[in-house]
């Protein structure tokens, strides 16, 4: 099952497009709209890397998120690091001053993040949407 938004294409770079999506009068009663995470955005933009097809510039298009694929964005951007913090909390506290414990296990956010941001085209391949001309 997927998430479908309709838009146009507003910007071309690349091997990448950008579609700004219209405002979607049904995102206010959906019942996922908390998983989708499109209504959360200021600009309601994305960005489509190696579109199937041609598109050109204003062109209406169906952005298509798979739904799957969210819960997977949830554990690497919530859980995983969380889960990575308590357990540096936890053994390092077995052998460092508390105060010492808890800084290290705030530090160890920064190698994380370090490490998804230099996978971000693994995660982008792995998250990738779909277009579709209308």
């Amino acid at each position: 099952e997927a998430f479908v938004h309709t838009g146009v294409v507003s910007e071309m770079t690349g091997s990448s497009i950008i579609v700004a999506l219209d405002e979607n009068v049904h995102c206010e009663t959906c019942s996922a709209k908390g998983a989708c995470g499109v209504t959360d955005s200021v600009n309601k933009t994305v960005e489509v890397v190696d579109p199937e097809g041609s598109f050109k510039l204003n062109q209406p298009v169906e952005v298509i998120l798979k739904k799957d694929l969210g819960q997977k964005a949830v554990f690497w951007a919530y859980i995983f690091p969380f889960l990575l913090m308590l357990a540096t909390l936890l053994t390092t506290s077995l052998f460092l001053k508390e105060w010492m414990a808890g800084l290290l296990s705030l530090l160890i956010l920064v190698p994380y993040y370090a490490t998804v941001y230099a996978l971000k085209n693994y995660f982008r391949k792995t998250f990738k949407i779909s277009v579709l001309s209308i």
